[in-house]
């Protein structure tokens, strides 16, 4: 199913919906770069599934999705970089499920946990500038503030939002303040420090630092992302 055709229907259908989250009955990191872990759950533990359902914003685009526990703390990168293709689409909604548990396979405890995400516009581009002549600039820090594109379908117009730069073995990634990942930058390797820096608006540079040497990135359209919420739910 083409993303435009399946937004169409979506949007068509919840110009005034609402999201809903619901948890079924039981049935069966924050890392600035997290990977899937493999999972073992005991054989004497029960399984918990949680739906999540959310309406996604209208643009075209790669879904994050991550949970986060009372204390506003990330515990769980549901989704990072997801294809609408990847969730349930539904008649008033897309969908997913949580199992309970942690980006390290553990099972958190029973309370109230928060599911959010971003909509992150194709439009978003990077661009590898390669080593710069001269070092980052005084006002490289670790995190910009960026004006996101208002997200039509929530009441909220505030869209500020502290991005960051994370980074491991696999490379770096931009990503949330509270650790959600966003969108890919590079695949470097030996990264020991990365800042970050606006031009403008809509434009960023990224300075990675692998120690022998400074790679610039230059991200373009950085406001071109829309935050959406999936509200609160019980983990039973």
């Amino acid at each position: 199913m083409l993303i435009a055709d399946c937004q169409l229907s979506i949007f068509a259908a919840l110009i005034f919906g609402t999201v809903a989250v619901a948890q079924e009955l039981p049935t069966a990191s924050s890392s600035p770069w997290p990977s899937p872990t493999p999972e073992e759950t005991p054989a004497t533990s029960p399984t918990r599934s949680v739906r999540i359902s959310f309406v996604p914003p209208p643009v075209e685009g790669t879904i994050s999705l991550g949970i986060f526990d009372g204390d506003k703390k990330l515990v769980r990168v549901l989704h990072r970089e997801a294809k609408i293709d990847n969730f349930r689409i539904e008649e008033n909604s897309l969908s997913t499920s949580w199992d309970g548990k942690n980006d390290a396979g553990k099972a958190l405890p029973p309370g109230k946990y928060h599911a959010r995400g971003y909509m992150v516009d194709r439009q978003l581009n990077v661009t590898d500038i390669g080593e710069p002549a001269e070092p980052p600039p005084s006002n490289a820090s670790d995190h910009i503030a960026v004006k996101l594109e208002v997200n039509p379908l929530v009441s909220d117009p505030r869209a500020i939002v502290e991005l960051a730069v994370g980074f491991d073995a696999s490379g770096t990634c931009l990503k949330t303040m509270d650790g959600l990942p966003l969108r890919a930058i590079s695949r470097s390797i030996n990264v020991v420090h990365a800042s970050i820096t606006k031009q403008g608006d809509t434009v960023a540079n990224v300075w990675e630092d692998s120690g022998a040497r400074i790679e610039r990135y230059q991200l373009v359209n950085i406001h071109a992302m829309m935050a959406f919420d999936c509200g609160d739910f019980e983990l039973k």
